[in-house]
């Protein structure tokens, strides 16, 4: 497409989201990687939250959480999810929709491993979206947590990460006039080749 030039040229998405990211890593004040994630439950009532992107990887992005929360049922019910990053400094956002599955393998004890051990403790002792009786209750659980895992724990079995595979990634930069730049690539499968398209404002 002649005029997908700047920060829109590419034949790779993740590569310009990756590079997107970077830039606001540079110029956000705070979570340059938060994302606003979208889920349904089963009536189709949505549900949205933020939450922190922690990997574009060459084909899909990826989140971690507990699996027993809501949004864990929810996308592993559906097998889908959809997110939007917006970056004030920049101007900019991106949105993709697709298809998701559990990682909750080497990379994700290994993602684990990498957090405060008050972080990885926290995974244990949390029923996270479950009804809470206090603060004090929470931090008693944390305490028996520590108690039970000691300095090293291992990744609980009910947390792990989500990989979103898109079949949709729109960019938007904000225009003067409000006649932003958007451009959507989009797929019917994750097998296709991408369908570029320049969408009005």
């Amino acid at each position: 497409m002649s005029d997908r030039t700047g920060i829109f040229a590419g034949d790779d998405p993740f590569l310009i989201a990756q590079q997107w990211l970077a830039a606001a890593e540079e110029s956000e004040p705070v979570d340059a990687n938060a994302i606003a994630l979208a889920s349904v439950d089963e009536t189709g009532l949505p549900n949205v939250r933020m939450v922190l992107l922690k990997e574009i990887e060459p084909e899909a992005f990826v989140f971690y959480t507990n699996y027993d929360s809501r949004k864990g049922v929810e996308i592993s019910t559906s097998g889908k999810a959809a997110f939007v990053m917006h970056w004030k400094s920049l101007a900019r956002q991106i949105r993709v929709r697709g298809l998701a599955t559990r990682e909750d393998g080497p990379i994700a004890d290994a993602y684990y491993q990498s957090r405060s051990l008050k972080s990885r403790l926290g995974a244990w002792a949390s029923q996270q979206s479950q009804p809470l009786a206090s603060r004090t209750a929470l931090m008693a659980d944390v305490a028996k947590a520590t108690a039970a895992h000691g300095t090293n724990p291992a990744r609980p079995p009910y947390w792990g990460g989500f990989r979103i595979v898109p079949l949709e990634i729109e960019f938007w930069s904000d225009g003067a006039f409000r006649l932003h730049d958007r451009f959507r690539w989009s797929r019917h499968t994750v097998e296709e080749s991408w369908t570029i398209a320049r969408l009005n404002p």
